[in-house]
């Protein structure tokens, strides 16, 4: 895999996922819920989302802000089901 700003933000997205349950841990393959660790992520994103404003590709940046509305999204609705 090639090291590239899409392959970080996948990184820190899927990370972001495994909290939100939605894909299982990959050493263990269970899938566990950790709302902290999903926000922490969410948080991460968002952060290079501020960072790195007009200086993305549109491609990037689209990639970036969809991920991140996905995830909020979920987020939101796993918070409020708790």
């Amino acid at each position: 895999v090639e090291a590239s700003f899409s392959t970080l933000i996948l990184s820190i997205g899927s990370t972001a996922a495994m909290g939100l349950g939605l894909a299982p841990h990959p050493q263990t393959g269970q899938i566990e819920k950790d709302l902290t660790m999903a926000r922490f992520n969410i948080d991460m994103l968002e952060v290079l989302q501020t960072k790195t404003k007009n200086n993305l590709l549109k491609e990037e940046s689209d990639f970036l802000n969809n991920l991140i509305a996905d995830l909020r999204l979920k987020y939101v609705e796993l918070s409020k089901s708790k």
